[in-house]
């Protein structure tokens, strides 16, 4: 296990240090002059010189890849060219909205794809199966933007149900909460669908029904635990996923979370604010693969035994 544990925690840095140098020789060829953009078109020459050299612009590219692996060793993400905030607490700023957006959506679309799942895999080929499937396929096609548009219109500005922007309470997340339960709901139902039905052919089900356990104790406790590896794999990256930035949700509603600072910062080109939220998002990424490793030996004992 440790040996295991170790081997995983060297790709996952290999994995960070290869986003970093990608993401750094990326934002190096963005056009135009950086110094200008931070100093202002009106900047003079001494200026704009001692910009380059507080920002090691005016090194060549292998040394400030260099500087920048350093500054990622200490934890340092830089400072933002627009607003001279240390990029790290930027993030943290506004990673509680995230979080609280992301929290609330999980939640959403599990309570109603898990009986689906569970429901469809038991009635397999019913019409209520057929149904979950049709509105599944269409949640799954459905542009993010646009939905999150007609839900705050129709709920939001005509109906007066939900506050259509900002983040003042909890009431705030339930529209764009809703707007990624929609969007989420139904390839999840499916997702879980698909390992139930495995599952409840196996010979312990058919084991668990002979000894007389209710059909909910079946369904459950014995099928829907074993069906949960498949759907905790993709759940943990999907998290992840928008802890690191829900980029069109948070902008419609504008909410001050990660995905805004993203956005923003694209169209600023404010190159530190956009290293940073790649970075933190594929750190994110990597540490749900982590944590989905750990998880997997909880929920089948079976893994741990045969590492």
């Amino acid at each position: 296990m440790p040996l295991r544990l170790l081997n995983r925690l060297f790709w996952s840095v290999v994995t960070l240090l290869g986003t970093a140098t990608l993401i750094f020789l990326l934002t190096s060829v963005v056009p135009g002059d950086v110094a200008r953009i931070i100093a202002g078109p009106k900047a003079t020459p001494e200026v704009l010189q001692q910009v380059r050299q507080r920002y090691h612009l005016d090194q060549p590219v292998p040394v400030r890849l260099i500087h920048y692996y350093g500054q990622l060793a200490r934890g340092d993400l830089g400072h933002s060219f627009v607003t001279d905030q240390p990029v790290a607490q930027a993030i943290l700023t506004r990673l509680p909205c995230t979080a609280a957006l992301c929290a609330t959506a999980v939640v959403m679309w599990m309570l109603v794809a898990i009986p689906a799942g569970v429901l469809t895999a038991k009635y397999r080929g019913s019409w209520f199966d057929r149904a979950i499937l049709v509105l599944a396929t269409i949640g799954l096609s459905l542009p993010a933007f646009w939905l999150a548009r007609m839900l705050q219109y129709s709920m939001g500005y005509k109906l007066g149900w939900f506050p259509v922007a900002g983040f003042r309470s909890f009431g705030h997340l339930l529209l764009p909460a809703a707007t990624l339960a929609v969007l989420y709901a139904g390839y999840y139902a499916r997702l879980i669908h698909t390992s139930m039905a495995e599952v409840l052919d196996t010979a312990y089900v058919r084991a668990a029904r002979a000894k007389g356990q209710s059909e909910t104790a079946v369904l459950f406790r014995h099928a829907f635990r074993n069906a949960l590896i498949p759907v905790v794999t993709i759940l943990g990256m999907d998290i992840a996923a928008l802890l690191g930035g829900v980029l069109f949700t948070e902008s419609v509603f504008a909410l001050p979370g990660i995905g805004t600072l993203a956005v923003q910062s694209v169209f600023n080109l404010d190159v530190p604010v956009i290293m940073g939220t790649v970075m933190f998002s594929a750190t994110m990424i990597v540490a749900a693969n982590l944590l989905v490793d750990v998880l997997y030996r909880r929920i089948d004992p079976r893994i741990k035994a045969a590492h």
